[in-house]
């Protein structure tokens, strides 16, 4: 399959933050326009009929990530007159887990879908999570070898698969071509038009998206093949038909962001056409019970997947759960019952809808829930015939590829996606008009801010970089296959380090 086509996908506001404010000294300048010739992204420009290179758009440069290009405007400067230096306005945004380094490196990862270097675009300034977590890299970084073979051959780029199973059961067999797909964001919590890139998204790199549990809007039928659907506690919008149609269903029992509270959406989000999708009322709001008032037990858990079988013989069942101290015997349950893919959601995600005293206070961290899961599989001989699919805080391919190493499968990115999409991380998505960028909403005029083709392609680009990166690493270990690195603690190194003030 040929990878997708990357495109320039520059943000949609004409002054966004930017780390990097670009430098011209016009006392040097002779505005020969070089740099205009040799920047790829357009942050100089000189427009016909004028003698002057414009002020520079500082937003549009990546910055140090560009020092190694051929395209360096510093460097090609015949006067020396271009300098790099740090925006005034950089220091407005960001948090401990989503730090303003990681918000603005996955925007110009979207905007370019090249990797961003540099152990800021790789972690946060948490002090824990994946953020305690590097890498253990050999003293011989890029040789394949291992007990049975060594050889000093050098891997490249397109020796490494990144493709993951996500059935290693009997029945229809899935894979996709990189080890992470979208998560459930519902048709409620964010746009159509959200909903939409990312199916888009998914088709174009061979993996999928998740309806979440608002139901399954008409304009993502196209997209089937590349879609999971959500039936969750509350039965919004569950219709045989739409189960009938797609490759994969997903039973979510609960979410990382909110163990034992269930998923809420307020009133002044439940739009018309929200409420049609979910057979509510417009205007309501509406909670989604915890648990499934219908499972108690391992033997009412499979009459679900039972359902979901007799509905879609073909479809595999994927059962997403928090992390509870029980988490491994929640995943055997799940194999008995007939389950493909065990999804661990861990409680370091979820939008700004998510309350933090149940974000911060209930159930184990995905870290610990992970490597548990992985580790009590393989004692009851059944790991290699179950998919461990993690999320909750994966911001970035670090994050996917320390999962893994864990003992994931692949991953399920959410936040990562809203963000590369323009999302600041401001925390006002419950309500309807709360978000000033037209992703976490349900409002009409406001749902117009994003364009379907540009926000695909932002995703297109985004996991682009995410690729890169992941093949990076692997070549680093010299492994052949992202399959390598699933359960290599060894690999992995607590690191205590800062890296913001």
């Amino acid at each position: 399959m040929i990878s997708p086509t990357i495109k320039i996908a520059p943000s949609r506001f004409p002054n966004e933050i930017s780390e990097i404010e670009v430098i011209r000294d016009l006392s040097k300048c002779i505005n020969c326009g070089t740099c205009a010739k040799v920047c790829p992204f357009g942050v100089h420009e000189r427009k016909t009929g004028y003698n002057r290179v414009s002020k520079p758009l500082s937003y549009f440069c990546i910055g140090s990530s560009c020092e190694d290009k051929p395209f360096y405007c510093v460097n090609h400067c015949p006067r020396k007159a271009l300098s790099l230096d740090i925006s005034s306005e950089y220091r407005t945004i960001g948090d401990y887990r989503w730090t303003r380094d990681l918000i603005i490196g996955t925007w110009k990862q979207a905007e370019t879908g090249i990797p961003l270097k540099g152990r800021r675009y790789e972690i946060g300034n948490s002090g824990g999570g994946f953020d305690r977590i590097s890498f253990n890299f050999p003293e011989n970084e890029g040789n394949r070898g291992n007990n049975s073979q060594l050889t000093t051959h050098k891997l490249e780029d397109t020796d490494i698969s990144t493709e993951i199973d996500l059935n290693k059961r009997e029945g229809t067999k899935i894979s996709i071509r990189v080890p992470f797909y979208g998560g459930g964001m519902s048709f409620g919590s964010i746009s159509l038009s959200v909903m939409l890139a990312k199916a888009k998204a998914a088709r174009a790199w061979g993996t999928f998206t998740c309806t979440g549990e608002g139901g399954y809007p008409e304009a993502l039928e196209e997209y089937d093949d590349n879609v999971i659907t959500q039936v969750a506690t509350g039965l919004f919008g569950v219709m045989e038909d739409t189960i009938q149609r797609v490759k994969i269903v997903e039973l979510k029992y609960a979410q990382g962001a909110k163990p034992g509270l269930g998923g809420h959406l307020l009133g002044d989000k439940v739009t018309p056409e929200v409420a049609r999708m979910r057979e509510a009322i417009s205007g309501s709001s509406l909670f989604s019970p915890f648990p499934f008032h219908s499972v108690y037990s391992v033997e009412d858990h499979k009459k679900h997947l039972d359902w979901i079988k007799e509905l879609n013989p073909d479809a595999i069942v994927s059962v997403k759960v928090s992390t509870p101290t029980d988490v491994d015997m929640v995943a055997v349950g799940s194999y008995y019952a007939g389950a493909n893919i065990i999804h661990l959601d861990g409680g370091y995600g979820g939008t700004g809808a998510a309350p933090d005293i149940a974000k911060k206070n209930i159930a184990m961290p995905i870290e610990y829930a992970i490597p548990k899961v992985h580790e009590f599989l393989k004692q009851e001989g059944i790991r290699d015939t179950m998919t461990i699919i993690a999320s909750g805080g994966i911001r970035t391919a670090h994050d996917a590829l320390k999962a893994i190493a864990l003992g994931a499968d692949g991953v399920v990115i959410g936040t990562a996606e809203l963000v590369a999409l323009g999302c600041v991380r401001c925390g006002n998505c419950e309500s309807g008009r709360g978000c000033p960028r037209g992703i976490a909403t349900t409002d009409p005029e406001l749902s117009e801010a994003v364009n379907v083709v540009w926000g695909a392609q932002r995703l297109i680009n985004l996991y682009a970089a995410w690729q890169g990166e992941i093949v990076d690493v692997l070549k680093r270990f010299g492994m052949m296959s992202i399959k390598e690195l699933v359960g290599r603690y060894d690999c992995l190194i607590e690191n205590c380090e800062i890296t913001q003030d």
